[in-house]
């Protein structure tokens, strides 16, 4: 089972689902899973593979939940010695209700997937990001409602070119397919084009919480996202979904031009994925 399961949870991955996985390093004794059988999670509750069924199963698909929910979910993991006998009192691991006397020991770990960044504007500023992405290793797509704009001679490592209207790119997602992307950039020469992609996201993300994963930033003002925020609630858009949304983007160190600007939004977005507090100094030295 291997093979597929490690076949699943890189295709989860794409689609932008983080995958908790779970695997038998040793087992000795009378042990349903043997060594390198695998079960993984998705934050969605898919299930993929096996570590043997029964009780074992049980408790670990257990903790593979518990581990996907935790806040700093996906930064290490730990190992875990089962003993499948329900009197395995004071001997060296987790007992399980379970008469096969076996001992089992496994791996669990959470798997993020890798920041794919979608840059809705492919000007100077989306340019800028998209430059920065490539040296951390990040994937981006650009849209652009003009042609050259979202091109491959422009961006030729972007995993996607979208050029059409916004309406039309709202029109063919929702917010599972927008999971494959972890943030979602609104960049745009003009305000109503960023105006139609927002209210579009924001209403896919309102009809569907459950499946949402991407994290919005808009460039502007405080202005412009006031007013911004008034004409979305009159459409219907809740509070809540628009304290969600990151605006003016990028850490507060005075960025005007576009490569100042990029530093400053991929900057934000690493200390969100490290969860890391950008206000607080790291610096230990004396």
């Amino acid at each position: 089972m291997t093979h597929p399961v490690l076949e699943w949870t890189t295709a989860k991955l794409a689609s932008g689902r983080k995958v908790a996985m779970a695997t038998v390093l040793t087992a000795s004794g009378s042990v349903p899973g043997k060594p390198g059988a695998r079960i993984a999670l998705t934050d969605l509750g898919e299930v993929c593979g096996t570590v043997g069924g029964a009780g074992l199963e049980m408790k670990v698909s257990e903790k593979l939940g518990n581990l996907l929910q935790e806040k700093n979910g996906g930064h290490g993991g730990f190992v875990e010695t089962f003993q499948l006998y329900k009197d395995a009192k004071g001997q060296a691991g987790t007992p399980l209700d379970s008469l096969c006397g076996g001992r089992a020991t496994l791996s669990f770990e959470v798997i993020q997937p890798m920041p794919h960044i979608l840059l809705c504007g492919g000007g100077h500023c989306g340019k800028a990001i998209a430059d920065a992405c490539e040296l951390l290793d990040w994937k981006h797509s650009v849209f652009d409602v003009r042609e050259e704009f979202a091109s491959k001679e422009l961006y030729p490592e972007a995993e996607e070119w979208n050029n059409c209207s916004a309406s039309e790119f709202i029109e063919n997602e929702d917010a599972t397919s927008l999971a494959r992307f972890s943030d979602i950039l609104l960049l745009g020469h003009q305000w109503s084009v960023d105006e139609e992609l927002l209210k579009g996201m924001l209403s896919a993300q309102q009809l569907s919480p459950e499946n949402w994963r991407s994290r919005i930033g808009v460039i502007g003002s405080k202005s412009k996202w006031d007013a911004f925020s008034k004409s979305a609630l009159e459409d219907g858009i809740e509070q809540k979904y628009l304290d969600e949304v990151d605006c003016p983007i990028g850490l507060n160190v005075g960025a005007e031009t576009p490569a100042e600007i990029a530093i400053a939004v991929v900057g934000k977005l690493l200390a969100r994925i490290k969860s890391q507090d950008p206000e607080e100094s790291s610096w230990r030295g004396h």
